[in-house]
Order: C-alpha cells, then sequence, then structure tokens
C-alpha cells in the first residue's frame, strides 16, 4: 500500500514544479511598466503679509474599537482602548487676507487620500489651503491606509470607518480653530540637547534640536510648534493599547502647563532615534516628553514684529520607478518591484510654508538628516518636515541608496527619489517666496 502512494506523489512532483514555476515567472513579469519623467507642476499658492491672527483646537481621535494597533510588521495587537487619550490638533493662520491651516496627527502617517478629504472640508471654512502631518507614532490606529504595502508593513487591514475617523477628527479641529481667530504675536526659540538622540543607521546623526513657535495671544499663548526629531516608537510593541507616545505626551504636558494647543511636527526623522535612557516602559516614554518639555522651555524667544509674511506653495513631484533591490533577495527582485508599483504613488506633494523668520520644506515621508540637510542646501529652508501630505517611505541620499548604506534598505524607490522631491522642493520655495 506504500508503495502507490509514493508513486502518486512522484507523479505529482512536475506538476508541483511547474506551478511553482509558473507563479515565479508571473510574479516576475514586469508589471511595472515604464514610469514617466516630467518638470514638477505647481499646485496652489498662498501668500499674504500683515498682522498675523490664529486659531488652535484640540479634539479627540476616537478609534472605531477594536482596532489594529499600527507601527510594526505582523503580528500586531487588537487595541480595544486608548491610553492615554489620541488627538487631532489644528492651527488656522491668517495675515494679509490668506489664511492657512496646520494640522497634526497622532498617527504612523497620513495619507494622501486623508489628506485631499481634509482640505476638501477646509474649503467650507474658508480655508485657502492646509498642511496635514502625522507625529508617526508607532502606537496609533491603524486600518486607515488602503495601500496594500501599508497594510502589510505598518497600517494593518484597511477599513473604511478607521479612515473616516480620522478625517472626521482632523475636520474637527480645524472647524473648532477657524471659529477661534484672534490677534497673535508670533515668538521664536531654539534649545538643544544631543543626547536624546541617535543615529540608527550611520549617516550624519541629529543635533536634538528643538524650535519653538509660540502664536502668543493678548492674555495668554493660544498655540506652541514643537519642531523636533526623533522616531516615538518608545511604547512596547505589543501592547494592546492605542497610544500616542511621547508626541502626545509632549503635547499635553504643554498644554496643561499654560502653552496653549500645542502641535509637535517630526523634522528630518528618518535616522532619529530617541537615546533618552531614563526609566523602563511606559515610565521612560513620559520621562522623555517631561524632558523635551523642560528643554522647550530653555528656549529663548524673540518677537517676530508686528507684521509677519504667511505663504504656502505647494508642487507636485513626479516619483521614479519603485525598487526593491535593497529590500529582497535578488533572485525575487522582480517580484519585489511588481509589490511596490502596486501600491506607489505615481505622484507626490512637496510643500514650502512659511511664516514670519521660519521657512520651512515639508515632504510626505521621512527623510534622513543627511536627505534634509541637501533640501535645506537647495531651498535654503531653514527647516525640513516630515511625514506631511502623504507618504513615500524613507528618503535618503543618493550616494547612501547606491551602496545600500543609512536607511535606503528601507526605502521604497531608488536613488533619484532625492533629486525627484528636491526638484519640486526649489519650486515650491521660491513660489513661497523663501529669502536664503
Amino acid at each position: 500500500m506504500v508503495f502507490p502512494r509514493r508513486a502518486s506523489w512522484r507523479s505529482l512532483f512536475p506538476l508541483v514544479l511547474l506551478t511553482v514555476g509558473a507563479a515565479y515567472a508571473l510574479g516576475s513579469w514586469n508589471w511595472c511598466g515604464t514610469w514617466a519623467e516630467r518638470a514638477p507642476v505647481l499646485l496652489s499658492q498662498v501668500k499674504g503679509e500683515g498682522p498675523l491672527r490664529a486659531g488652535a483646537a484640540k479634539v479627540a481621535l476616537a478609534p472605531p474599537f477594536p482596532v489594529v494597533v499600527a507601527g510594526y510588521s505582523p503580528p500586531r495587537p487588537d487595541a480595544t482602548q486608548s491610553d492615554p487619550p489620541l488627538h487631532a490638533r489644528a492651527v488656522v493662520l491668517e495675515a494679509g487676507g490668506s489664511r492657512v491651516g496646520l494640522v497634526s496627527l497622532e498617527l504612523l502617517l497620513v495619507t494622501d487620500v486623508v489628506t485631499a478629504r481634509v482640505r476638501e472640508h477646509a474649503k467650507t471654512l474658508g480655508l485657502q489651503d492646509v498642511l496635514v502631518l502625522a507625529t508617526h507614532t508607532h502606537s496609533s490606529l491603524g486600518g486607515y491606509d488602503s495601500r496594500l504595502v501599508s497594510q502589510l508593513v505598518g497600517t494593518g487591514r484597511y477599513r473604511e470607518d478607521s479612515e473616516a475617523t480620522v478625517v472626521a477628527a482632523a475636520s474637527a479641529a480645524l472647524g473648532q480653530a477657524a471659529s477661534s481667530l484672534t490677534d497673535v504675536m508670533l515668538e521664536l526659540g531654539e534649545a538643544k540637547e544631543s543626547s536624546y538622540v541617535y543615529t540608527r543607521s550611520g549617516g550624519t546623526a541629529p543635533d536634538g534640536t528643538l524650535t519653538r513657535a509660540v502664536l502668543r495671544g493678548e492674555a495668554a499663548p493660544v498655540a506652541e510648534l514643537l519642531f523636533f526629531a526623533a522616531h516615538p516608537a518608545m511604547v512596547p510593541r505589543q501592547r494592546a493599547y492605542v497610544d500616542p507616545d511621547y508626541p502626545g505626551r509632549l503635547s499635553t504636558l504643554r498644554e496643561s502647563e499654560g502653552s496653549g494647543v500645542t502641535l509637535l511636527l517630526q523634522g528630518a526623522v528618518g535616522n532619529a532615534s530617541v537615546a533618552y535612557s531614563e526609566g523602563q516602559g511606559l515610565e521612560r516614554v513620559s520621562g522623555f516628553a517631561r524632558a523635551l518639555s523642560e528643554l522647550a522651555g530653555k528656549a529663548p524667544l524673540a518677537s517676530a514684529g508686528p507684521s509677519v509674511r504667511l505663504s504656502l506653495a505647494r508642487a507636485e513631484a513626479v516619483m521614479p520607478r519603485p525598487d526593491a533591490s535593497r529590500l529582497v533577495p535578488a533572485f525575487t527582485r522582480a517580484a519585489g518591484d511588481n509589490l511596490l508599483c502596486s501600491s506607489a504613488e505615481r505622484v507626490a506633494e512637496v510643500s514650502a510654508l512659511v511664516l514670519g523668520p521660519l521657512e520651512l520644506v515639508t515632504v510626505p515621508g521621512e527623510p534622513t538628516v543627511d536627505a534634509g540637510a541637501e533640501l535645506v542646501r537647495r531651498t535654503g529652508a531653514s527647516g525640513v518636515l516630515g511625514l506631511a501630505g502623504g507618504y513615500v517611505g524613507y528618503v535618503e541620499t543618493p550616494d547612501l541608496v547606491n551602496a545600500k548604506g543609512g536607511e535606503s534598505r528601507r526605502q521604497y524607490f531608488g536613488p533619484a527619489l532625492l533629486e525627484r522631491l528636491g526638484v519640486a522642493a526649489e519650486l515650491a520655495a521660491s513660489t513661497a517666496g523663501f529669502t536664503r
């Protein structure tokens, strides 16, 4: 009885081999095709100058529980509650008849779909344009990104109700901020603590600079913008709660101390990790938030004067073809390219924001310190913000991509990515009126 069974399995072997070979050939076929190249296109521009007005709001981001905890590859825990709560925060700025909004969401990333839907709502509020950014929290809710690769490696299975929740919270925060405009003075300061951060993958190390922009009303601050770069990946991975990590704790702490609605906006975060080591687990997360709050308090503030420039320009960059050569074994390179192509956007948005002396470039991904420095060199920006208006992944310098170093092993595109974003950034910066 045994011998016929062995013979049966042997007879099936050619069929199994043929099936595997066919699947490999199919997966290796060039489904990506050719990706067109063209110059960047200007999408929008808003300019104004004069006395500054601002409004701000903080709205609960209440997930449709149970939800997957986003941030890492599987297995991912499901959460039935938030601890601490998640929030959407917004600031609306007005000068010289121009009105723009900034929205910060305590999420891993924002998508271009979410951004577009928030902007549609913003039009009904009289806003001319909006920037939507993520704090890059690796322990927040998932399910709001429909792209296959994002679902596989970070945000979990797509759910329409998760996406709708994010859009609703961002829109509500913008609405409340727009309805509370008041006269403010812009004050700026900077402090640095290099021991708080380190580079996790080589390249130039982050320097721990924290930039503080205060929008001070007649009686008290209306809002505070904190610019800093460090991965919010401090919360233990398998904790079955959604959690805003250090950005949410920092914002809440600053707000409780009278700083107004506080937005933490990530800079060149690609290779920047938290080096703070006091305490364990959640105690360490809270300790780092307190340390950053104290650092912000040390930043000496200077007024930007009674008249402020406010400008926002957005440009569309054409993406290079996805490149999985650093992400998968060589024999699966073509299949890896095809998988990336199925999820990759063919265009991406780069913005330039002017707020008084601040001249900031924003990119839809995670630029490393060196990539951020290159964008600053090309545009004269005073800084670079990541995780804005979409997500194209990591952004590393061409030299490190070609050498398969730095964060290039996580980058979805080839070495041309930074160049494409840089050309669009130059267009946006010149349109916005960068002065450097």
